[in-house]
């Protein structure tokens, strides 16, 4: 549970792995501060989404750097792979692929809700309980999100 999360954030299998331990090291660091006031999975996805995050935030951050390097520098940076999520069993992973693209492409909150929602299962009220929203506001982004991600889609085919 915890490491399809992280994975459907962080998009990279290597990184999801040395997150979800880091997940659990601070579940046992902080388990005393657990005050049962949500359910224990809810605890660990708040905290595994946090994880994600973070770790995406600091990402994006050091692509920044290197974008600059690469404008200073004149080197061309490689690509990152397409990334296919174990969880999803789609008949052909260039259809996977591209989805998790797209999905890439929607605002974090959105990308967040959905990913919960869809790929996880959550329901939308448990949602709201991990990224600390309310349903409401869960319920909005979810809608937002689809509707930009079938946009998206739109496009990518009208493009083929």
């Amino acid at each position: 549970m915890v490491y399809n999360t992280v994975l459907s954030v962080v998009q990279n299998r290597a990184d999801a792995e040395e997150l979800t331990q880091d997940v659990f090291v601070q579940v046992f660091r902080s388990i005393s501060s657990f005050k049962g006031d949500a359910r224990l999975s809810t605890w660990l996805y708040r905290i595994a989404v946090h994880k994600a995050l973070d770790h995406e935030r600091k990402k994006k951050a050091r692509k920044r750097i290197a974008l600059l390097n690469w404008f200073s520098n004149d080197e061309l940076k490689e690509q990152p792979p397409d990334f296919h999520h174990p969880g999803i069993a789609l008949e052909q992973k260039e259809e996977a692929a591209l989805l998790f693209r797209l999905i890439r492409k929607l605002p974090e909150k959105q990308r967040l809700v959905f990913t919960l929602a869809k790929t996880e299962g959550l329901p939308v009220h448990e949602i709201a309980e991990v990224l600390e929203i309310t349903t409401g506001a869960a319920e909005s982004l979810l809608f937002r999100a689809r509707n930009t991600l079938q946009q998206l889609v739109k496009k990518e085919l009208e493009k083929r």
